[in-house]
C-alpha cells in the first residue's frame, strides 16, 4: 500500500499566509500583554478567517499564560503556538511590567518587521513574533484538538534548526529591506508553522486524539489522506476501510474515537472545502463546482453548501471576492 502523508495532502488544500511582525532583544525584567488576534486580525490579515500566533525564542528564557492560567516557561529554541490567537501574556523577570502590545500596531501596520530593543537591565531574551493566517477549514482539520497553547522545541531536529537560523539571521537584519524579503520572511513563517506541527505530532502521547493525532495513526492516517488527496472519489466506509487495511467496524470506530465525527461526515466537509475553493479560484460555474466536489446535482451542492457556510454558493462568492479585492486594495496602501 502506498505511503501517504496527510498533513501535506491538508496543508495543500487550505490557504496559508504568514508573516514576521515583531523582532525582539529585552533585557529582563520586560513583558507584553496581548489582546486575542480577532482584535486586529481585520487590519493585519484582511483576507484571512483565522490567525495563529507564535513566539520563537531564539536566546535566554522568558514565560507564556493564558489568563488565569499557569504559565508556560520557555526556553531558547521553543515555538509557542496559539492555534486560537488567545489574549496572553510573555515576559520574563520578577515584577515585569506588562505593555499592550496593540501599541506596536501602527508599526506592524507599515509592513516592516518591528524590531524592539531595551528592559531593565537584567539577563537578555531575544524573539521572534509572527502569525498564519488561514481559511477557517484549518481550525476545523489539523488545528482541531490542538490545546489554546503549547510549545515546541524545533532545534530537535535538523529541519526546524534551519528554519531558524535562517529566519533568526534575516528578521534580525538591520540593513535595508531587499526585494523579496518580507515575501521570504513570511515563507519561512509558514515553514516554521508546518515544522512545529510536524514536531508537536511525532511527540503526541498514544492517548491523545484530535486531527494530528488521527493523521499520525498509520491506518487512519492512510483513509485521511486519500480523502484530502481526492475529496471528490465517491468514498464510502467499506472503500476507507480498504484504504487503511481494516475492517469496516473496526475503521468506523477508531477514525470516530480519534476525530470525534464519523467517517462519511469528515469526507462531506472536506468535499465542502474543495466547492469553496473552486468558488474562490475558479469562473465555473455553480453546477461544474458541484459535480468536481463530488456531488450529482446542483441543488444537492447548494443544500449541503448553505448549511456549511450559512450563505449559497454564488453568494459566498461574491463576499470572498469583494474581501480579496479590498484586501489587495489595503495592502496597496
Amino acid at each position: 500500500m502506498n505511503q501517504t502523508d496527510p498533513l501535506s495532502e491538508a496543508l495543500g488544500n487550505v490557504r496559508l499566509s504568514g508573516a514576521i511582525f515583531l523582532d525582539a532583544e529585552l533585557s529582563a525584567p520586560w513583558g507584553f500583554a496581548s489582546p486575542p488576534a480577532s482584535a486586529g486580525a481585520h487590519l493585519i490579515a484582511p483576507s484571512a478567517e483565522h490567525m495563529v500566533l507564535f513566539h520563537l525564542l531564539v536566546e535566554g528564557r522568558a514565560s507564556v499564560r493564558l489568563p488565569g492560567q499557569p504559565r508556560l516557561a520557555l526556553e531558547a529554541g521553543d515555538v509557542a503556538i496559539l492555534p486560537l490567537g488567545d489574549a496572553h501574556e510573555l515576559w520574563n523577570g520578577r515584577g515585569a511590567e506588562l505593555t499592550d502590545s496593540s501599541a506596536l500596531l501602527p508599526k506592524i501596520l507599515e509592513g516592516a518587521v518591528v524590531s524592539e530593543r531595551g528592559g531593565g537591565g537584567g539577563p537578555v531574551t531575544k524573539f521572534i513574533c509572527g502569525y498564519i493566517g488561514c481559511d477557517r477549514q484549518a481550525r476545523r482539520f489539523f488545528l482541531a484538538g490542538l490545546p489554546p497553547l503549547f510549545k515546541v522545541n524545533i532545534r530537535r531536529g535538523s529541519t526546524g534548526a534551519w528554519i531558524e537560523s535562517t529566519l533568526r539571521h534575516l528578521a534580525s537584519d538591520r540593513e535595508p529591506a531587499g526585494a523579496g524579503r518580507n515575501a521570504l520572511l513570511a515563507k519561512l513563517a509558514e515553514a516554521l508553522f508546518i515544522e512545529t506541527l510536524r514536531r508537536y505530532m511525532s511527540e503526541l502521547p498514544r492517548q491523545r486524539t484530535g486531527w494530528l493525532a488521527a493523521a499520525r495513526d498509520s491506518a487512519v492516517g492512510r483513509a485521511l489522506g486519500a480523502i484530502h488527496r481526492e475529496p471528490a472519489h465517491p468514498w464510502t466506509v467499506a472503500s476507507l476501510a480498504e484504504q487503511a487495511g481494516m475492517s469496516r467496524t473496526v475503521f468506523a470506530e477508531r477514525f470516530t474515537r480519534l476525530l470525534g465525527e464519523a467517517p462519511l461526515g469528515y469526507v462531506a466537509r472536506c468535499r465542502m472545502q474543495l466547492g469553496a475553493r473552486l468558488l474562490e479560484s475558479t469562473d465555473d460555474t455553480v453546477l461544474e463546482v458541484a459535480l468536481n466536489a463530488g456531488y450529482e446535482s446542483e441543488a444537492a451542492f447548494n443544500r449541503a453548501f448553505k448549511r456549511e457556510f450559512d450563505v449559497p454558493p454564488a453568494r459566498y462568492r461574491m463576499q470572498r471576492r469583494r474581501g480579496d479585492r479590498m484586501a489587495a486594495d489595503s495592502g496597496a496602501q
